[in-house]
């Protein structure tokens, strides 16, 4: 069942949304060369308690993790790309790490989650984290009431193909509101025109994420992290996102540096 939401209960979703877009601009500034996971982690345990959120990770038990879970965030390092298990592990110069919470504040959740380049990068993970910025801003310009779920999906899939990259279907985008996963599921491609009318009230959690060189995911022994097949790099950006009469109003924005609250936008790279 698809629950469309007022007005109202938008904006109490997007209190969550601002508490999340600021944590995580928070931990993107933590992670750094020498940082151990679990002091993110901790840190993010942290500023939740005080904020008295509670955090949407915390004892999940979805069918295919090894669970309960028990972190607030999902800390998925290189060749990881979803449901990291916060473990002890000190970041290293060039690591790419992915960030992903959920938090929930009096009954209602936001969901996001960003890529970083811990200290030197390297040009192609530049690139691969560009490409699932650019596919998520690229969703989100498609999330038009009257349109059809299926523009979001064509449109992140035609992104990544013009970097180059493959789109794995397995995992993606989804429902979310009072809880943090709900009806529907916002896949990576698809074909634009098809798919579930986007009516005003709808709130979704879109998530592109890629691979650099495969299409392909395996899950570690913990049976939650989830890396691709062939240890190449990956990257992963989300927002939810709620279709309003007038477009499409994202909840989680991250402040800029200069304390703004729109996102520091990226150019666009040269699609390979």
């Amino acid at each position: 069942m698809i629950e469309l939401k007022s007005a109202e209960e938008i904006g109490r979703m997007a209190v969550a949304g601002q508490f999340v877009g600021e944590l995580l601009a928070e931990l993107s500034g933590v992670a750094a060369v020498g940082v151990n996971l679990m002091d993110i982690e901790h840190h993010a345990r942290r500023r939740i308690a005080e904020r008295g959120a509670e955090s949407c990770y915390w004892d999940y038990a979805p069918s295919f993790g090894r669970g309960p879970f028990r972190n607030v965030l999902c800390l998925s390092v290189n060749d990881a790309v979803l449901h990291g298990l916060p473990h002890d592990y000190v970041l290293r110069d060039g690591d790419l790490l992915s960030i992903d919470m959920a938090v929930g504040i009096d009954g209602w959740v936001a969901d996001s989650a960003l890529s970083v380049i811990v200290g030197t990068g390297d040009p192609a993970d530049e690139k691969l984290i560009e490409a699932t910025e650019v596919a998520l801003e690229t969703g989100i310009a498609a999330a038009q009431p009257g349109g059809r779920l299926g523009d979001i999906s064509a449109a992140i899939g035609e992104v990544a193909r013009s970097y180059g990259y493959g789109v794995n279907a397995e995992f993606g985008g989804h429902g979310i509101g009072r809880t943090m996963h709900e009806a529907p599921h916002v896949a990576n491609t698809g074909r634009a025109g098809r798919g579930l009318k986007l009516h005003p009230g709808l709130t979704i959690a879109i998530e592109p994420w890629f691979c650099r060189s495969t299409d392909k995911i395996r899950f570690d022994s913990d049976g939650w992290t989830i890396r691709s097949a062939d240890g190449s790099r990956t990257a992963h950006s989300e927002h939810t996102v709620a279709i309003t009469p007038s477009g499409p109003r994202v909840l989680t924005r991250r402040p800029a540096p200069d304390g703004s609250s729109a996102d520091p936008t990226r150019k666009p790279a040269t699609a390979a």
